[in-house]
């Protein structure tokens, strides 16, 4: 009895959008590496209205509990509107990689990232400690996570290389950027 030991690479589906795809499935890394101010701006805003809101309920019609009431329900209050806040954040950055919104900060990022990693010889994604059928369930299973984030929280934290973009274009990339060092610099 034979077994193929063969991995199987599930290709991504692609979704159709305006905006080049970044990343199917981005590392929590370079999610938050890769958010803008007005991402963490928005977040704030949006983490402070939680505690904000309780505060005024409390002001406009007292709940009366005593005097140990309202600090720890303040303090859930404050967790519940931080916790809000990095899904916000999380969400916002996300869309940019899959393409969702206006990306072409991240796109250049990336590109810039990718092509120094290329010149290095490191990996484009960064080395794994699990299989590569780990890091194939791990890519099917995070993929496009996001889009259901508000139901399953679940991220990727685990460097594989099913991203579902053609990295020839960071090889090549590199390529034009060494053959133009070095013949600019002999």
């Amino acid at each position: 009895m034979a077994t193929d030991t063969k991995t199987a690479i599930v290709p991504p589906k692609r979704a159709s959008t305006d905006y080049p795809l970044i990343d199917s499935d981005p590392h929590l890394k370079r999610v938050f590496g890769y958010a803008r101010p007005s991402d963490y701006a928005v977040a704030g805003g949006m983490a402070s209205v939680s505690p904000i809101a309780f505060w005024v309920m409390e002001r406009t019609s007292p709940s009366h509990v005593g005097r140990g009431g309202f600090a720890p329900v303040m303090r859930l209050a404050t967790a519940v509107g931080l916790i809000g806040g990095l899904h916000v954040l999380y969400q916002r950055s996300c869309r940019r990689f899959y393409g969702f919104t206006e990306n072409s900060r991240e796109v250049e990022m990336d590109t810039r990232e990718m092509v120094d990693k290329v010149k290095k010889g490191e990996p484009l994604y960064g080395a794994s400690k699990v299989s590569s059928y780990l890091q194939g369930v791990a890519a099917r299973n995070s993929r496009y996570s996001e889009l259901f984030i508000h139901v399953l929280p679940w991220i990727n934290v685990v460097n594989h290389d099913q991203h579902g973009v053609d990295t020839a274009k960071y090889y090549q990339q590199a390529e034009r950027e060494l053959e133009a060092e070095r013949t600019g610099s002999s």
